[in-house]
């Protein structure tokens, strides 16, 4: 396809790489079978090269810093990620050239990158895809340092300021980029993420768990101190103690910063029989251990960030046409609808009463799980986000407009990354999984 100049998009992504940041493949393959040049910088993973072209996407990594532990370390983290990322910036300003950078949260700092080529003329996207203050606040119960809370705040406001546009999503960051960042709407889009309809198809599960003879309860995501996985662990407890009920198996896929704390609570609270840890696990090995779950499950509990945050996981059960169980949250709510059972907020006792009468209720099971993939099919696939996202690089790049006759009649891409979601990552959080 030619592919004319003015369309040069360069994507900057710390905490994840890239293509396994589920979020970023899926806008990069979308700009690029629309008639764009695509360069992505991002850390490097396991085995990955430093230089590559995924899908016609150029990829540029660096190598990722060690893992962050404590708040020097996330210092050192971030500062490194910036360095690096503002080097290869200027090798490929240098050498390939871009009409846009399109910075993916966290972290805000990819603003002052921004802020220097905008002197160039260069445009600003925007990419918001966590609230790094609430997000920080989670990560530490509420207890953070309100300096460390009102820079990160600060950083967010800077970013919508300088942004040409801001892509968000869900209507709850719409509403944080209207209200805090003083955004107009007319630069706001939002591009909710989404499962592509070729991902609906439904794999065998695993005979292992099937053939255990109790109910499968599964999990799957980022294991961040934030991220829930302590709550669901004392819901067990309540099922296992409370409840009497022993006939279940719980299998936890994913990994993160809180893996090795989770695994000693498990031990402690005595679940070592009833829960099980698989680390990441990817493609169709990933969709096989979650088809084999009867229940799947998020306990993410309520804060100002999850209750403004969508959870890729919600969505990743939704497709397999897999009951759910979570908190009220309110975009749990608007993402699954009724696919789920909604327990009051942070009652750790009511969700494993909701977890043992689905156990006893395989009708309804069947009922919860006949709405995600009929949801997903209707009104929230991938290919319905796609459209919004081009009309965005409509509004940044106009001269966009000048190439989409030219390729409007060609599929967007759907192709599938070699890893799910789960990839191994930095040691960031990226809870919206993303929205």
């Amino acid at each position: 396809m030619n592919r004319p100049p003015n369309n040069r998009i360069l994507m900057l992504l710390e905490n994840m790489t890239f293509p396994q940041d589920l979020r970023v493949r899926r806008e990069a393959n979308a700009l690029y079978a629309a008639g764009y040049r695509v360069t992505v910088i991002c850390p490097a993973g396991n085995d990955q090269p430093y230089r590559e072209t995924v899908n016609g996407v150029s990829v540029y990594r660096y190598p990722a810093p060690r893992a962050a532990i404590g708040f020097l370390g996330y210092l050192w983290e971030y500062g490194w990620s910036m360095a690096a990322s503002f080097f290869l910036t200027a090798l490929v300003f240098l050498t390939e050239g871009f009409d846009a950078i399109h910075a993916h949260n966290p972290p805000d700092t990819f603003v002052f990158i921004a802020m220097l080529y905008k002197l160039f003329g260069k445009r600003f996207v925007y990419d918001h895809h966590d609230l790094s203050a609430e997000m920080y606040q989670a990560r530490v119960s509420g207890r953070g340092n309100p300096v460390v809370y009102r820079v990160l705040i600060w950083l967010e406001n800077l970013t919508c300021f300088f942004a040409d546009h801001v892509i968000v999503t869900n209507e709850s960051y719409k509403r944080f980029a209207v209200e805090r960042g003083r955004v107009p709407e007319t630069r706001i889009t939002i591009v909710r993420n989404g499962i592509e309809l070729s991902s609906l198809n439904g794999s065998e599960p695993d005979r292992g768990l099937r053939g255990m003879g109790k109910t499968i309860i599964g999990f799957v995501g980022v294991m961040g101190f934030q991220d829930g996985v302590d709550c669901l662990l004392r819901v067990l407890q309540h099922l296992v103690h409370d409840l009497r009920r022993t006939d279940f198996h719980c299998v936890l896929i994913g990994g993160g910063d809180a893996w090795a704390s989770l695994k000693a609570q498990a031990h402690q609270l005595g679940l070592d029989e009833h829960v099980q840890f698989m680390g990441f696990i990817f493609g169709e090995e990933l969709r096989r251990y979650l088809s084999a779950a009867d229940i799947c499950v998020d306990a993410s509990p309520s804060n100002p960030y999850t209750n403004h945050s969508t959870m890729f996981k919600i969505m990743e059960y939704m497709s397999l046409g897999k009951p759910i169980v979570a908190f009220d949250l309110t975009e749990h709510r608007f993402t699954a609808q009724d696919a789920a059972v909604y327990v009051p907020a942070n009652d750790e006792s009511a969700f494993a009463r909701a977890i043992a009468q689905l156990m006893d209720d395989p009708q309804r099971r069947a009922a919860l799980g006949e709405v995600g993939p009929r949801r997903i099919k209707t009104q929230l696939a991938w290919e319905y986000s796609i459209p919004n996202l081009l009309r965005a690089y409509r509004l940044v790049l106009p001269r966009a407009a000048q190439i989409e006759g030219q390729v409007s009649q060609q599929p967007i891409s759907t192709v599938q990354p070699q890893h799910s979601s789960l990839a191994q990552a930095p040691s960031y959080k990226s809870g919206n999984w993303a929205d």
